[in-house]
């Protein structure tokens, strides 16, 4: 790991899908470089990981949550993450057609676009492919996010290339909304009127009291 004294970031993913299609796998996969071949399907598992990306130093914490229905502990899940990989079979048509309605709860709970990549797993069994790759990218153009397809049992070197792109793009958003708003028009226009009245040619010269009691304003000519 190299050391460029840069700062520091951090990014909370949440791995999503159908029960069956490969999320804890690839989760090892990338962690560990090594492929598991069975998993208990009820358990949810948090993976702290540290790494470099872009020569700067990365702290991960991936949820690898279990294929069951959406439930208030989900939502949970949901709200913590900064970004979601969603996973389907490309030999399994029921999990690519889950994939939009994951994503629309996603966004209705955080209230926004949520970040995240779609990932076609299990590209080595292409002799069963349900979904083509056309299909995949398409669904990805609509949610406006990067897409991948994969194999965790081969180990491509795109099993990688999707969580450090889904960091970056995190990472894109957070500096983002860290920036200070602009300035409504009205404050720009009333700091324009400010300055203009406190110039030394406009300011205003007050004479004595007058003998009804009322201060007397004195405009230049």
């Amino acid at each position: 790991m190299s050391s460029t004294g840069k700062k520091g970031s951090d990014s909370k993913i949440v791995v999503l899908g159908k029960a069956g299609v490969g999320k804890s796998a690839l989760v090892v996969r990338f962690l560990t470089r090594r492929f598991i071949w069975e998993y208990d399907p009820t358990l949810e598992c948090t993976y702290k990981h540290h790494t470099t990306i872009d020569e700067e130093s990365v702290n991960m914490e991936i949820l690898d949550t279990a294929g069951q229905e959406w439930t208030i502990q989900r939502e949970g899940h949901v709200r913590w993450a900064d970004g979601f990989v969603l996973v389907y079979a490309i030999s399994d048509r029921q999990s690519f057609e889950e994939i939009s309605n994951i994503k629309q709860n996603l966004d209705d709970i955080k209230k926004t676009n949520s970040m995240c990549v779609l990932v076609g797993n299990k590209t080595d069994l292409c002799h069963e492919r349900k979904v083509s790759y056309m299909e995949g990218q398409n669904v990805a153009t609509d949610m406006s996010c990067a897409f991948y397809e994969t194999s965790a049992s081969e180990g491509g070197e795109e099993i990688s290339e999707f969580f450090h792109e889904l960091h970056r793009e995190i990472k894109r958003r957070k500096q983002v909304e860290a920036k200070p708003r602009r300035r409504s028009s009205a404050h720009q226009v009333r700091n324009v009127l400010n300055k203009m009245f406190k110039s030394p040619g406009n300011k205003q010269q007050m004479s004595p009291t007058s003998p009804t009691g009322k201060q007397q304003v004195a405009v230049p000519p």
